[in-house]
C-alpha cells in the first residue's frame, strides 16, 4: 500500500494510461479521484474511486477540482497526439498542442502547488514522452514540440519548490498500447501496416503495456522516489538508446 494517505487527483481517466494509473493507486491505497472529459468513459473503475468529468482546457473547472480534491499527488495525463511534419501542422493543430498538453497542466499545478505548500508537501507527475527533447520522431512536429514544453515545465517546477517538499516528475513513455492508438494506426489507411511499423522500432519488440507505465507513475507518486525530482524519466523498451 505504498500510496496510503494520500489523495490523488488524475485526468484523462477514461482509458489508456490515465485509466491504468487510477486503478494502480486505487490498489497501492491513495484516495483517488479520476477525472476525463468523456465522464462516461470512467465507469467501471474500482469501488472507492471517486469520478467526475472534468475539461482540463477550462481554467477555472480545473481550480474547482483543485480546490474539493486538495491533492497530495498531481496525475497531469490529458493529451492529443497529432501526426505530421512541420509543412502539415497548422497554427490550429500548433494551439491546441501546447493548449491541452502543455497549458493544462501549468495551470493545474499552478492550482495545486499553494496548497501542497501549506500541507507541508506533495507530488506532481507529468506525462510527457519519448517523442520530445529526448529523441526525435519522424512525422511528430507539433507533438514533440509540446512534449518538450512539458518537460522544461517538469524542471522549472521541481526546481522552484524542492525547498517546500514538493517533487515534480516527468514520465516520457514510448508507444504505449491504447484505444488512442489504435484509433491513430486506423487513420492511416493501414492498420496492419502501422502497427507492424511501430512494433519494428521498439528494440523490444512490442510496445508497453498501459500498466507498465501506471507502475512508474506509483512509484514516482510514492515516498519511494522521496530523492527523485526533476527528472524526465524514460520508460520506452530501449528505443532512445537503440
Amino acid at each position: 500500500m505504498r500510496l496510503k494517505g494520500k489523495r490523488a487527483l488524475l485526468t484523462a481517466c477514461a482509458q489508456g494510461i490515465g485509466r491504468a494509473t487510477a486503478i494502480a493507486f486505487a490498489r497501492e491505497g491513495a484516495t483517488v479521484f479520476a477525472t476525463d472529459v468523456n465522464e462516461a468513459g470512467l465507469a467501471g473503475l474500482p469501488d472507492g474511486v471517486e469520478t467526475f468529468g472534468l475539461d482540463v482546457l477550462d481554467g477555472g473547472a480545473v481550480e474547482a477540482a483543485i480546490d474539493r480534491v486538495k491533492p497530495d499527488v498531481l496525475f497531469n495525463c490529458a493529451g492529443v497526439v497529432h501526426a505530421g511534419t512541420l509543412l502539415d501542422a497548422s497554427d490550429e493543430d500548433f494551439d491546441l498542442a501546447f493548449t491541452l498538453n502543455v497549458k493544462s497542466m501549468f495551470r493545474a499545478t499552478r492550482a495545486a502547488v499553494p496548497g501542497m505548500i501549506e500541507r507541508g508537501g506533495g507530488t506532481i507527475v507529468n506525462i510527457a514522452s519519448a517523442a520530445s527533447s529526448i529523441i526525435g520522431v519522424p512525422n511528430r512536429c507539433v507533438y514533440s514540440a509540446s512534449k518538450a514544453a512539458i518537460i522544461g515545465l517538469t524542471k522549472s517546477i521541481a526546481v522552484d519548490f524542492v525547498k517546500e517538499n514538493i517533487r515534480c516528475n516527468a514520465i516520457c513513455p514510448g508507444t504505449v498500447d491504447s484505444p488512442s492508438l489504435h484509433e491513430r494506426l486506423r487513420a492511416t489507411g493501414d492498420y496492419d501496416a502501422a502497427l507492424t511499423a511501430f512494433i519494428a522500432r521498439q528494440p523490444m519488440g512490442r510496445i508497453a503495456s498501459p500498466d507498465e507505465i501506471a507502475m512508474m507513475a506509483v512509484y514516482l507518486a510514492s515516498d519511494e522516489s522521496a530523492f527523485v525530482t526533476g527528472q524526465a524519466c524514460i520508460i520506452d523498451g530501449g528505443w532512445s538508446v537503440a
